[in-house]
């Protein structure tokens, strides 16, 4: 197993530019990614977010999920959603001990550093707001009682863009608690190819080692916040944000979490280009996985949201000097 010495000597960029590196690359070793969807997934970890993708089943997921999780020699969980899940087979329960003579918490699923809730969209209203708890504030309720997640605490949900039968639309709120959306759409074909050589002998993950540990992630996110962002940009990123409230399509701009959404991830995407300051590139690259998720458009579709933003970025201008 990977030993990291990140708590014996105070983490640089340097250093972090390693451990990234290194990440991303035995991550690819079992998963074939899109190296900028990869970029976006890693963003939303060092940014200590959650990330909804949507897709349709069988584009590797869960492969990647776990490939990230078992790099990093973290806990991974998964919970299918379907409409008859209740909240408690997500949270955990008490559950009486008469030998103890009192309630013992069993934790549920969500009580791991990964998880990954297929088909968020499967499960009623109440069990999604079951999570909301757990992605806001890094804790779960039950019974009165207060239970922290183990950190780092990385919530991926998935839901199916095409089936709409049985299923319940996740609210602004729940939406609101993601840092990044994704559509990753088939890979192409050489990646295609390679997934079949990859999986020809064997399971990918069976020999892929972790090469970090859940405390190197978390001096990650530590080094993320240090990231200058200079007032310009700070002016930059409300400007694109409030323009989404303007735009003639729009029914629902996005909010003031959503530009700190934005700053966020443009300072974990600056560490990712190896640099300790925010640039407008930064910003651009992460602006549509932000924002698609938090626009309500007069019609709803996606491809809609992504031309908004689209047209918004070129609008604004960019701060020079």
């Amino acid at each position: 197993m990977y030993s990291s010495n990140v708590a014996d000597q105070p983490l640089t960029v340097q250093k972090a530019i390693d451990l990234i590196d290194r990440l991303q690359e035995n991550v690819q070793r079992a998963a074939v990614v899109e190296a900028g969807v990869l970029r976006l997934i890693l963003t939303t970890i060092l940014a200590r977010g959650h990330l909804l993708l949507e897709d349709v089943p069988g584009i590797g997921k869960t492969l990647t999920a776990k490939a990230l999780a078992q790099s990093l020699h973290a806990s991974f969980k998964r919970i299918q959603c379907t409409p008859d899940l209740l909240p408690s087979d997500i949270t955990g329960t008490s559950i009486y001990n008469q030998r103890e003579q009192r309630f013992v918490f069993v934790p549920g699923p969500l009580f791991a550093q990964f998880v990954l809730v297929d088909e968020i969209n499967r499960a009623t209203p109440r069990t999604q707001s079951s999570l909301l708890e757990a992605m806001a504030e890094r804790q779960v309720t039950v019974d009165g009682q207060t239970h922290r997640m183990e950190e780092p605490f990385f919530l991926i949900a998935t839901q199916n863009p095409v089936e709409s039968a049985g299923t319940f639309p996740l609210p602004e709120a729940q939406l609101d608690r993601f840092l990044i959306s994704l559509s990753l759409g088939y890979p192409p074909f050489e990646d295609e190819v390679s997934i079949l050589e990859r999986e020809e002998h064997g399971d990918p993950l069976a020999t892929l080692a972790a090469v970090l540990t859940p405390e190197d992630v978390l001096a990650l996110q530590a080094l993320v916040k240090a990231v200058g962002v200079v007032r310009p940009l700070k002016e930059y990123i409300v400007r694109v944000v409030t323009a989404t409230r303007d735009h003639p399509d729009v029914l629902l701009g996005v909010s003031p979490r959503g530009g700190v959404a934005l700053q966020r991830a443009a300072q974990a995407m600056a560490l990712l280009n190896h640099r300790d300051f925010v640039t407008p590139d930064d910003i651009k690259a992460v602006a549509r996985g932000v924002l698609v998720h938090r626009l309500m458009t007069h019609e709803e579709s996606r491809e809609i949201a992504v031309q908004v933003i689209d047209t918004v970025l070129k609008s604004t201008p960019v701060p020079v000097g």
